[in-house]
């Protein structure tokens, strides 16, 4: 691994941080789907995958190319989130509808 600056170490573990969190939010909204077979947690766990994944891909392609064109990363990142989180919006409007 390259020699990292005090940044680049916060960047990762704030990512990581993000993941793991979003991760757990995952596991829990799933294991509430397979229990009660609601809709809503479906949507949430659905809305924080492509959160997580777009957080990990990003960071991931972030240090792939050396942070080299840093607008059309944050732009892709801020795409895929903003979907995730129009997921976990539909799961909390469509609580109690079923």
């Amino acid at each position: 691994m390259a020699d990292l600056s005090t940044p680049d170490l916060l960047y990762i573990v704030s990512s990581v941080a993000l993941s793991l969190s979003g991760l757990a939010m995952v596991s829990i909204a799933a294991n509430a789907y397979l229990e009660t077979e609601r809709r809503e947690m479906l949507l949430l766990a659905i809305g924080f995958v492509i959160v997580v994944a777009a957080a990990i891909s990003t960071t991931v392609s972030a240090f792939k190319q050396e942070f080299a064109d840093a607008v059309v990363l944050l732009t892709v990142n801020y795409a895929f989130t903003t979907v995730g989180y129009l997921f976990i919006i539909a799961s909390v409007l469509t609580r109690g509808r079923d």
